[in-house]
């Protein structure tokens, strides 16, 4: 009788190993699935995960972060970049490095995006107790600060004996893998057990290859769905993020140009069709086009494909008002299939909208609806010249005129990468999408600090495409750290540093609702203790070039221009800073957003903010 062949490796050595031998495959085409590992070491990793990256390095290529939640935020990019067939393994020390990943474990979770999170450990056999950084639990002693992670994550587990790795990895790779679970998933590692040997079975360090499916839709729900469509006048694409994941961009205009329905996109779905296509109508909801919400209030049908109808995307309810309207949802999740009541098509995006346009042969909507929204799209088209236009090339742009000078510069390959503040509004309103790649917007979470982290994740997907990283004052602020890896590993990232002196978009909102702009302005505090003085004399332009980035400052739209272009060419991180001047008339939002007023208050401008706000939620309905 043979003996099963086995190698003697440590647990962290035998998960670096494991981890390199990953790939996915989807339509014939082969992934590495984990294509690198993030790392700050310290003790909990260092002397286990830390030696094994350096035992290994040539099977795991390794990249030194800054900050762990930033490492995070450059892994997630990296996945979306790449359709979710790739991601990458973060790991950190225990204590603050660990807890530092949960904002960017959440915003993984909440986008549906794979990541590997690798924080290290207490002693698993406790004899060392209680250690630097462990939180210590009075009556439940196997809890560590990594328990934060379980509800951000999609799989979690704590590997308490070299010998559990075996089933946890496998599971941990099927959850990253999996189209309709994928998000983050947590192993954490007792530093004890990362160091300790064991004699683990030659099968474990085989390739292996995790097919990611396409599922096909039942042939009842699309018998039903395509009834749905033939009987809708006045049907709406909803394009979610799920029509990228799934590269089904291709599938979704053959089914539009068959049968002439609309398409309106959300945040993470907007570039399912090129801004030119002719029924492509922009972003939908509390930040859509005006042609979009327009005719999302008369839909008597509203096809979602992808998308999890977030409060932006439905108006807070308010959005949908026909009095007879239906929903169809197509998504690989039957979670969000379900929402709204609607009539469900559980699948895969590409596999449902083939089978539909297959379904529907010589359907068409009437003629009259297409020159409706046709018209409707040239009207806005207009309002996109107006605002991008700068008649004077002296002046100080707008945030309007910074974008308009950015989509005359960049080519169809480029990538746009905004997360939080003011621009996600205005880059869902007005960007024009030429590629399915190019419009990069994290607005599940909407995490300030995202965009830097997320460009390098994004230009390590993408070597040699121009990759932008759009960033107001406030989210320089919160995480710049970044700019020192793109530095050192060479990542040619373009950061346009939009300064506005404040927290434009919260100020905004702030104001509507009666907090009269309180605590948003980055200015001196006066007697009164309200921040109304002088601007800091902060200069964030010298702080991007101390930490290595090629920074040119653009004082007017000329200048701006003229940056943009040398940005664009540069082969080494470079930073366009501009300060903005106040839009002459801000583009109001197209539909309303939920965000409760006090009901009470001593102060005229709540009093005054709350009719308002009771006015609005009168439109809300429940879809039942």
């Amino acid at each position: 009788m043979s003996v099963a062949a086995t190698r003697r490796l440590t647990t962290a050595q035998a998960l670096v190993r494991f981890l390199a031998a990953q790939y996915t495959e989807r339509d014939g085409v082969r992934h590495r699935l984990i294509a690198g590992t993030w790392g700050i070491f310290g003790h909990g990793n260092v002397a286990g995960l830390g030696q094994a990256l350096v035992e290994y390095r040539e099977a795991m290529p390794y990249h030194q972060g800054r900050n762990e939640q930033a490492m995070v935020h450059a892994a997630v990019g990296h996945a979306r970049q790449l359709d979710r067939l790739s991601a990458q393994a973060v790991t950190t020390s225990i204590g603050p490095g660990a807890t530092n990943l949960v904002t960017g474990a959440a915003l993984a979770t909440i986008n549906r995006l794979p990541v590997l999170l690798l924080p290290g450990d207490y002693f698993a056999s406790h004899t060392a107790d209680p250690l630097l950084q462990q939180l210590e639990h009075p009556v439940e002693a196997d809890v560590s600060v990594n328990d934060a992670l379980r509800p951000v994550s999609r799989y979690f587990d704590r590997i308490n004996r070299p010998e559990a790795l075996l089933a946890s990895a496998l599971k941990a790779m099927r959850v990253l893998t999996d189209p309709a679970e994928t998000g983050a998933v947590t192993l954490a590692l007792p530093q004890d057990v990362q160091a300790e040997a064991y004699d683990w079975p030659e099968e474990f360090f085989a390739d292996r290859i995790w097919r990611v499916r396409r599922p096909a839709p039942d042939p009842a729900e699309l018998a039903d769905a395509v009834q749905l469509i033939r009987s809708a006048a006045r049907p709406l694409i909803v394009a979610g993020g799920g029509v990228h994941h799934s590269e089904a961009e291709g599938a979704l205009k053959t089914l539009v140009d068959a049968t002439g329905i609309p398409v309106a996109s959300t945040q993470a779905g907007k570039g399912a069709l090129r801004h030119d296509h002719p029924a492509d109508l922009g972003g939908i909801g509390h930040t859509g086009t005006a042609v979009s919400d327009e005719l999302a209030r008369t839909a008597d049908l509203v096809i979602g494909v992808g998308t999890r109808y977030s409060d932006f995307t439905t108006a807070s309810g308010t959005l949908f008002q026909h009095p007879d309207v239906r929903f169809l949802n197509l998504n690989i999740t039957a979670f969000d299939a379900h929402k709204l009541a609607a009539g469900t098509l559980v699948c895969d995006a590409r596999a449902g909208l083939t089978a539909l346009a297959e379904a529907l042969p010589g359907h068409r909507v009437d003629a009259a609806y297409e020159t409706e929204y046709r018209a409707g799209k040239a009207r806005w088209e207009e309002t996109v010249e107006a605002v991008f236009r700068a008649d004077d090339d002296g002046a100080v742009p707008t945030q309007t005129q910074v974008l308009g000078a950015l989509d005359a510069v960049v080519g169809d390959e480029d990538v746009v990468i905004n997360a939080a503040g003011s621009l996600p509004g205005d880059l869902h309103k007005l960007w024009r999408a030429r590629s399915p790649r190019q419009y990069h917007l994290e607005y599940g979470y909407s995490c300030m600090g995202y965009e830097i982290p997320a460009a390098l994740g994004v230009q390590q997907a993408a070597p040699g495409t121009p990759v932008w990283a759009l960033v107001g004052d406030g989210t320089y602020l919160m995480n710049p750290t970044e700019i020192v890896t793109a530095v050192q590993e060479n990542l040619p990232v373009k950061l346009v540093l939009v300064q506005n002196h404040g927290y434009a978009s919260i100020g905004g909102l702030s104001e509507s609702v009666g907090a009269e702009r309180f605590g948003t302005d980055y200015r001196h505090r006066v007697a009164d203790g309200s921040f109304t003085g002088a601007p800091l004399p902060v200069d964030l332009a010298a702080n991007a070039a101390s930490l290595g980035m090629d920074v040119l400052r653009a004082r007017t739209v000329r200048e701006l221009r003229e940056a943009l272009v040398t940005a664009r060419a540069a082969t080494r991180p470079t930073c366009v800073y501009v300060e903005t001047a106040p839009p002459s008339a801000a583009l109001p939002a197209e539909a309303w957003w939920d965000v409760p007023v006090a009901e009470v208050s001593a102060r005229e401008a709540a009093t005054g903010a709350r009719k308002v706000y009771e006015r609005a939620v009168a439109d809300r309905r429940h879809h039942l």
